[in-house]
């Protein structure tokens, strides 16, 4: 059999992922590379029930007699060449096995840590083809442990988010939904919901009973109201939990040469924006970020607010407006004796006001620089009572619709309607919350949508 070629394992690699195979599928071996190419050292995973024997083939030790979550020193040779004199060492590695069900997919695993070069790790994928194993898939190792009741399906997410993670915070959020806080949130209130269903039922049971009182209604809709609140709070998290992902936006809005692109180069450090004394120097917004206290900030330097005739002023000053809007943040900056601009401003922004050019506060200089970065970090509610926060919009979209069933409930709760009915909304919030854990996923079709966004490997 020829080896395929390294081309041959990139189109491996890239194959889409076929949902509609994988059931037969589960029952192969896979391989793939962990980690990216040109490090001084690289892991390829193998997981399937003939991955012991597999990758014993290629090796100089059997991994049905290594002990479990222990490396052990083997070297790797062609097992067509193995029978010669002195066969092809192709390289000396450690191999690490991983006994199901204690392991990563929670079948049985290999992990092989070999020099980087690609030669050798396709010449090693190369031999486990040959040998039975498949390219993996993207995704399709995390697929494997959420099929195997390792992990549900926001913490399959999770690994994803971790892995794309880029400042403390988004780490921080992957971590919790990993850990399972999400999904505990998630249980309890199921468990919440469960109770209000079984009292529901239990009146239809003995609706014949008019002696028989098992829960007040208005009892019922104190609990249904609980635990919509809760569901609400979860769903508004995914405003912050957003921003955080692509960075929180801050516009820094005030009149022309009050200081804004000086401000912008202070925080960025670095000659990021021009600075001149001619007003209407800054005539379109520009962007940048920075890191602070694990947040990504988005910056927004914008052209200074001023009544004017100049149509390219105007159509700067109009965009300076509209960054606005969009911001999360806005800085207000002034100057001893110039007005903060007048602009409309909505609830849900945080608007830091301040006075350059003054002892206090001088961004040329960097006077006052660390106090606003603070007051960049106190205006991002992150606080002890966040532990979950949502960043997944496939989450987002369903707890939005859990809590458009459950206002059906509770107004059906007010307005005295049959139980059976109440019953009917009650069940599609459950079914509803148990789509982002994956209690209802059935379709091959939303698992392979939700895996094929992960790296090859993972």
């Amino acid at each position: 059999m020829n080896n395929p070629t390294p081309s041959c394992m990139l189109r491996h690699c890239r194959s889409p992922f076929n949902p509609s195979t994988m059931p037969r599928e589960q029952s192969t071996t896979i391989c793939a590379p962990a980690t990216a190419p040109g490090g001084a050292l690289g892991v390829i995973r193998v997981s399937g029930p003939e991955a012991l024997a597999i990758v014993s083939s290629l090796c100089s030790v059997n991994c049905a007699d290594c002990s479990a979550r222990a490396a052990h020193f083997t070297r790797l040779v062609d097992p067509y060449a193995a029978k010669l004199a002195q066969p092809e060492i192709i390289d000396e590695a450690l191999v690490t096995v991983f006994r199901a069900p204690h392991s990563y997919t929670g079948e049985d695993c290999v992990e092989i840590s070999c020099h980087g070069s690609r030669y050798i790790i396709n010449k090693v994928l190369d031999l486990l083809i040959q040998q039975g194993c498949r390219m993996a898939r993207p995704g399709e190792f995390t697929m494997r442990a959420f099929l195997n009741g390792k992990m549900d399906l926001s913490q399959a997410e999770a690994v994803a988010d971790l892995i794309a993670s880029t400042n403390k915070a988004t780490h921080d959020i992957a971590m919790s939904h990993l850990r399972g806080h999400f999904s505990s949130e998630l249980k309890t209130l199921r468990d919440q919901l469960l109770k209000l269903t079984s009292l529901l039922e239990l009146e239809l049971d003995f609706s014949d009973h008019e002696d028989l009182e098992f829960a007040d209604r208005s009892e019922l809709l104190a609990l249904a109201q609980t635990i919509d609140a809760h569901i609400v709070h979860l769903a508004q998290t995914f405003e912050t939990g957003n921003a955080l992902k692509n960075g929180i936006p801050v516009a820094i809005i005030g009149a022309p040469n009050v200081g804004k692109s000086t401000l912008l180069n202070a925080l960025l450090g670095e000659e990021r924006a021009i600075v001149s004394d001619i007003q209407g120097t800054t005539r379109d917004a520009i962007e940048d970020t920075i890191y602070l206290g694990g947040i990504t900030f988005r910056f927004i330097d914008t052209a200074g607010i001023r009544h004017t005739d100049d149509k390219i002023e105007n159509l700067g000053i109009e965009r300076s407006i509209s960054a606005a809007q969009r911001a999360r943040i806005i800085i207000m900056l002034t100057e001893p004796g110039v007005p903060y601009p007048d602009i409309p401003v909505r609830d849900d922004q945080t608007v830091i006001r301040i006075e350059n050019k003054t002892e206090a506060f001088q961004a040329k200089f960097g006077v006052g620089l660390d106090d606003l970065k603070q007051r960049l970090i106190d205006a991002v509610p992150l606080t002890a009572d966040s532990d979950v926060i949502i960043t997944n919009a496939r989450h987002y979209e369903a707890l939005t619709r859990a809590h458009s069933h459950l206002q059906r409930v509770t107004d059906g709760l007010q307005q005295n309607i049959s139980g059976d009915l109440l019953s009917e909304d009650l069940r599609q919030v459950l079914d509803t919350l148990a789509e982002i854990t994956g209690g209802q996923i059935t379709t091959h079709e939303v698992l392979g949508n939700i895996f094929s966004h992960f790296c090859v490997g993972k």
